[in-house]
């Protein structure tokens, strides 16, 4: 018998894992994917910065005669793209499967099924079964794709964020389907390599859970680099023409087209639960097929835990490595008779890697109201700062938000260069419960983009302003 079962050995697996064993249980990990290394390293995070970080060098290369320089005739390898990303992710892979299979647990290549609460049924990949144990369990099998039903999709064919990753023919013209983090980085890597690209996105505004400005200021950028974005629509069929491939539908009650060489489909994953018998574990799932969990990361069966994309909550790693240790931490705790731990949310961050990048951690305005917070938000933008100036890239704003009772930051976003960076100095903040007017009596160095950080904290710690 087994202290702890891991299902899945993606991020959330893996640190929940080699947490368990670091603390004494007796662990074992099972996968059943025919590949090792979960969403992130395969088929989600690392592969697509990859092509994304070919797509921000191409668009420098384009800038080159803004800077006085001259780079002669430009170009892209769709096939050389493709090749790096594979030798960058078979190094990845490679290195978490040895993580995995170091000795510190068990490691089993298999499909795991619930025959009950405490017994799994593993078909193992290399043939035959195996019967599992455990005192407690962790469910951490990821998410997979979620399609919806439109008509002549299929017969029309698609790319999505799987198969485009190995497709080594780049489309002149491309319609995406869906306005959040994985669309739009796609739609930044396409036009920046010239496709003609048109953005599809059924709710009023792209990134439906961030704030106006910020879906606002990056659709305007989009738009200004040639993206055709069409929000608040019902989308009707798809139709395979001589042309290429058509999309229809509905946008203040008119009937409507776009068109393109390809369609690429990014609306939205779901949680990866079919096949693990959950109802024979007693484990709920909400409306979604997401496992529900408490905030000690417990299913309905408190010895079973949750963590990772299949919980439904936040798709982002950093977050589910946390869920993943703490599960591992309060399995722990429910073997020796101690309290279980909660994980803490308040630090929550998503960043999405187009160009311009988004960031954002904490609440944003509209959830503080959802909360009945207090709050005061102070903007500052990139086109009043020096070394954005300098750097040419003079797009989007930072913003914090303080609660308005002690100042402290509860929140804050950035769109613009480097976002992705620039934000864990807030994150930095929020973890010391700072407020804005230490924020600002922190000495930046001139000139930098980390600078436009102390402009709004002065301005909401009333601390008078600076040459800049």
């Amino acid at each position: 018998m087994f202290d702890f079962v891991v299902i899945g050995g993606g991020s959330a697996g893996y640190a929940a894992a080699t947490a368990a064993a670091g603390a004494g249980l007796k662990t074992v990990c099972l996968e059943g994917g025919k590949e090792v290394g979960g969403l992130c390293i395969l088929r989600g995070c690392m592969p697509s910065k990859t092509f994304i970080e070919s797509a921000n060098r191409f668009l420098t290369l384009r800038r080159a005669k803004e800077f006085g320089l001259s780079a002669g005739p430009i170009a892209f390898d769709p096939e050389a793209i493709i090749r790096r990303k594979r030798d960058l992710i078979t190094a990845f892979a490679r290195h978490r499967e040895e993580q995995l299979t170091d000795g510190r647990f068990k490691f089993v290549r298999g499909r795991a099924e619930f025959t009950d609460s405490h017994h799994l049924r593993v078909k193992l990949l290399g043939g035959g079964e195996e019967e599992i144990e455990g005192k407690t369990f962790l469910i951490s099998t990821g998410s997979v794709l979620n399609f919806i039903d439109l008509r002549g999709l299929n017969e029309a064919g698609f790319l999505d964020s799987d198969t485009a990753l190995d497709c080594e023919h780049f489309p002149q013209s491309v319609v995406i389907l869906g306005g959040g983090a994985i669309a739009l980085e796609f739609a930044h890597f396409y036009n920046a390599l010239g496709v003609e690209v048109t953005v599809v996105q059924r709710s009023n505004q792209v990134i439906k859970e961030a704030d106006p400005d910020i879906a606002e200021a990056l659709v305007t950028a989009f738009r200004k680099r040639g993206v055709r974005v069409i929000c608040g629509t019902k989308l009707l069929h798809v139709e395979l023409t001589a042309r290429g491939k058509s999309v229809w539908y509905e946008q203040n009650g008119q009937k409507k087209v776009a068109e393109a060489e390809e369609i690429f489909y990014a609306l939205g994953r779901k949680p990866s639960v079919q096949g693990l018998g959950l109802e024979k574990a007693g484990v709920e799932t909400d409306k979604h097929k997401a496992v529900v969990v408490n905030d000690n990361l417990q299913t309905s069966q408190p010895h079973i835990f949750a963590a990772g994309d299949v919980t439904g909550l936040y798709e982002i790693v950093h977050i589910a490595v946390q869920q993943g240790e703490i599960a591992a931490g309060n399995a722990r705790r429910l073997l020796i008779g101690e309290v279980p731990e909660a994980i803490d949310y308040r630090l929550k961050m998503f960043v999405i890697f187009t160009e311009p990048q988004i960031a954002v951690v904490g609440v944003n305005e509209r959830e503080a109201v959802e909360l009945g917070m207090e709050i005061k938000v102070a903007k500052y933008p990139f086109d009043d700062l020096g070394k954005a100036l300098v750097r040419g890239e003079v797009e989007g704003f930072v913003k914090l938000i303080v609660d308005a009772k002690n100042g402290e930051i509860v929140g804050g976003a950035a769109i613009g260069s480097e976002a992705s960076e620039l934000i864990h100095e807030i994150v930095v903040a929020m973890h010391f419960h700072s407020t804005a007017a230490t924020l600002a009596s922190i000495p930046h160095y001139h000139p930098t983009l980390s600078e436009i950080w102390t402009y709004p904290a002065e301005g909401l710690a009333q601390v008078g302003t600076r040459i800049r």
